[in-house]
């Protein structure tokens, strides 16, 4: 018997966290919620139960909003003149809108990372 090698094309970790697809061959998709990871890849059948990104996605979101999304506040808040509870309102809109619609690229993109850095350990060794 010889051993049978598949050929996946390498992906690149941020085109597979932009897509939410799957790490190895970047076709399958990697959520079937919203952040609930699929068992397997419905592609080229990597398991994707391995992959466990942990609070890292929302850790980052959370510095790199902050980075973002305060000056631009403080910018507002000094050449405008709103009450408190409007910036209250608009402020908290604006970075709940922003950290929802990025956490799901962020957490694809740990995975990728994670299946790069550490493939030998999440590949299946009895396929």
């Amino acid at each position: 018997m010889g051993v049978v090698s598949t050929y996946y094309p390498n992906v690149s970790p941020m085109t597979a966290g932009m897509r939410c697809a799957c790490p190895r061959c970047g076709r399958g998709k990697l959520f079937k919620g919203f952040l609930t990871i699929n068992e397997r890849c419905s592609v080229c059948g990597l398991n994707l139960a391995r992959q466990d990104s942990g609070d890292g996605p929302a850790v980052f979101l959370i510095f790199i909003l902050g980075f973002l999304v305060v000056p631009v506040a403080l910018w507002v808040s000094m050449t405008v003149d709103w009450p408190l509870w409007l910036h209250a309102i608009v402020w908290s809109i604006v970075i709940l809108g922003l950290a929802l619609g990025m956490l799901r690229p962020a957490k694809a993109y740990v995975v990728a990372l994670q299946y790069r850095h550490r493939r030998d350990e999440l590949e299946d060794t009895d396929a």
